[in-house]
């Protein structure tokens, strides 16, 4: 006699506000988890990096070298190295443990919006309002680029980084996806300036963000439109969007103090996250739990899915 199958449990989603952070670096213009989701950075408009404990909330280490506001970071997969840009039009690749800046880049005709590591942190890809993207070798100590992309029209807002692949999101309305391998472009056309644009964890498709108030879900391969999650504010600012870490979920920030969950499949909203009365400009998801950053004026919140004191008690349960 066969039993039905118990239904999976609906993932978890963090919902919980563990912790408030005053960073004192003026606005936060962006967030973001190391690799392993122990330490998150935060990019601030006094021109500082900081880099913090996310579990305890603790500051532990500032690193100062940029001329303006700081727009994006990101950390390499040893957590050794952070490779940041600026509104100065400069790339900063810097040493985690000493705080010194290893290589300061210059080449962007404009401010630098976006900027990642590739896996192997061998070299850094930057993305600017002057409509380029930049790749810089981090091992060599050559200043000019191994490469630069101008396909773009307009600004670059947004790029991310996938083994072989390179996803760019541009002010003209188009998504492009580099295949590095093969040495083809793959061009979307969305038609509303581009804010934000990511990977599926799983690499089948591209999520991307736009002025439009619209967050679309694209399959990689083919084009197709998977999916249009939409009801939150994006008019004016650059915010981010993000898949959980279990694809199950589409998130976006929002002009009106919110973070917006819609269901992946059914494109429902799941959850309207209130994080307070000003713009979410950031988020950042956990790459393995169900933790959130957020960012909003001067601080950043923690999210997740149940309080510490309850997951302290279920790992001594076990």
């Amino acid at each position: 006699m066969a039993f039905p199958q118990p239904r999976p449990l609906a993932p978890q989603l963090p919902q919980l506000l563990l912790r408030t952070v005053d960073c004192q670096q003026g606005a936060v213009r962006a967030v973001r988890f190391n690799a392993d989701g122990n330490y998150m950075l935060t990019c601030g408009g006094d021109k500082s990096l900081k880099l913090w404990s996310v579990s305890r909330g603790t500051h532990l280490k500032t690193y100062a070298g940029h001329g303006y506001e700081v727009l994006d970071v990101d950390c390499s997969y040893d957590n050794s190295q952070l490779c940041s840009c600026s509104s100065d039009k400069t790339v900063i690749l810097w040493d985690v443990g000493s705080g010194q800046v290893t290589r300061k880049l210059r080449g962007h005709a404009g401010k630098v919006n976006c900027v990642q590591f590739n896996e192997e942190a061998t070299v850094m890809l930057s993305g600017s309002i002057d409509g380029t993207v930049r790749c810089w070798d981090t091992r060599s100590r050559r200043m000019e680029p191994i490469q630069i992309l101008d396909e773009a029209r307009d600004g670059i807002s947004s790029l991310k980084v996938s083994e072989h692949e390179l996803l760019t999101g541009s002010v003209d309305g188009r998504v492009r996806r580099y295949d590095l391998r093969m040495g083809q472009l793959h061009v979307d056309f969305v038609g509303s300036p581009i804010t934000c644009v990511c990977f599926s964890r799983d690499g089948q498709c591209t999520l991307s963000s736009s002025l439009d108030s619209t967050v679309r879900l694209l399959d990689k391969s083919s084009g197709e439109m998977l999916g249009e999650y939409s009801g939150h504010v994006n008019k004016g600012y650059k915010l981010d969007c993000c898949l959980s870490d279990k694809d199950t979920h589409v998130l976006s920030c929002s002009e009106d103090g919110h973070v917006y969950f819609w269901d992946l499949v059914e494109g429902s909203l799941t959850l309207k996250l209130p994080v307070g009365k000003a713009v979410v400009q950031s988020l950042s998801f956990h790459p393995t739990e169900p933790r959130l950053l957020t960012s909003m004026e001067g601080c950043v919140q923690v999210w997740g899915a149940e309080s510490e004191d309850a997951a302290v008690e279920d790992v001594k349960a076990e």
